[in-house]
């Protein structure tokens, strides 16, 4: 049964072969593997040497997808969705880090030799009057030029054709509201203006919406869609599971529906802890849920007890165990949370509860995987 059959049938709520494979590890921890022993292949790539462009055979890591046999592969779908399209401004500079404005206005600090979230510097949009008057005119029309169709094309026929279960993914409101309002203003509105955010979501939503007709009429459609809103920290939800009832997950529902539309399943992504969204999840029509971060709280046993097999579940293995350089311990825990997860009826593809940073080792990955392989069959 090839990657996208088995996976498909996780979906489907059929009988699967065998527990899926899916990570996330990050292109500078690939590169750190690289010297740990993590092969290469030659690639001809277009590069800049005196000013000018030329063809030029380099050493590129082989993609996670390939060397570790996982089942999903994302093949794009992003687009630029903040309403100045394509506006990047570089406010300051230094060795070590950039601050940079954004199309919606907010400066950002990112390191340039680490990986992660940003750091929040300032933000313009900070008012319904701002919003209304800056930023919102610019998100009521379809705009092709947001869209890499090219590359998304491309890449899904690639991955279909090497039988991989291939996704586009994107960041939603929530996400999108953190880089453009800022934490503060927008805890703050979700209390004192929640009109202002059922406008500002309305207009993403249907911007959204739009924007993936024009991939899937022009770049095709894959086989599932994954959401990326981190709606949790370690002890909890950013805002109370009512707020997100009231003025979140409404618009999960319909972009939900709007995928399902087009027989798609959709996998929601959200670090920090998820307990007490896993019912709002579930209400709006997610089909699976990723990563279930064990730091944060999670217990992605205890999930698969609740909700049965409403959801597929992604991940959860606490990236702590990789990270421990104990492969006693990757043995025992990798092989405890598959069997378990098993022993309750879960539909699960295997993973880390978080994306792979530059803490693990090459080896303990590959023997975690490995480890995963002697317990994956159902």
């Amino acid at each position: 049964m090839s990657s996208r059959e088995n996976i498909q049938r996780l979906f489907e709520k059929k009988p699967a072969e065998r527990v899926g494979l899916h990570d996330s590890p990050w292109g500078r921890t690939v590169r750190k593997w690289v010297t740990q022993g993590y092969p290469t292949r030659k690639v001809t790539k277009t590069v800049e040497e005196n000013g000018k462009q030329v063809e030029k055979e380099v050493d590129e890591p082989v993609p996670p997808v390939e060397h570790f046999g996982f089942d999903m592969a994302g093949c794009g779908g992003w687009f630029d969705m903040l309403p100045l399209k394509g506006f990047s401004e570089v406010v300051e500079e230094t060795d070590a880090w950039r601050i940079t404005r954004n199309g919606a206005g907010a400066a950002l600090k990112y390191w340039k030799d680490k990986d992660g979230t940003p750091e929040h510097i300032d933000f313009r949009m900070t008012s319904r009057e701002v919003w209304e008057r800056d930023y919102r005119p610019h998100m009521l029309g379809v705009d092709r030029e947001r869209v890499r169709i090219d590359g998304a094309k491309n890449a899904l026929a690639k991955r279909r054709a090497e039988g991989y279960w291939t996704f586009f993914g994107h960041l939603f409101i929530w996400e999108n509201m953190r880089r453009s309002l800022g934490d503060v203003c927008m805890y703050e509105s979700l209390v004192l203006d929640p009109a202002w955010i059922h406008d500002y979501n309305r207009v993403h939503t249907d911007f959204y919406i739009a924007h993936y007709k024009l991939l899937f009429e022009e770049a095709g459609v894959p086989d599932g869609m994954w959401i990326y809103e981190d709606l949790g920290y370690k002890n909890g939800l950013f805002a109370s599971p009512k707020v997100m009832e009231e003025l979140i997950f409404p618009y999960y529902k319909e972009v939900v529906d709007f995928f399902h539309s087009y027989g798609l399943p959709v996998v929601f992504h959200s670090c920090g802890s998820t307990t007490e969204a896993v019912p709002l999840v579930v209400q709006a029509g997610f089909d699976g849920l990723n990563p279930m971060e064990v730091a944060a709280g999670n217990d992605t046993l205890a999930f698969a007890e609740q909700v049965g097999d409403a959801l597929v579940f992604v991940g959860g293995l606490d990236k702590r165990i990789i990270e421990s350089h104990d492969k006693a311990l990757i043995r025992r825990e990798t092989a405890a949370y598959i069997e378990g997860m098993k022993a309750r009826g879960a539909r699960l593809v295997f993973g880390s509860d978080h994306s792979i940073s530059t803490n693990t080792d090459y080896e303990d990955f590959r023997y975690m995987v490995e480890v995963y392989r002697e317990h994956m069959m159902y």
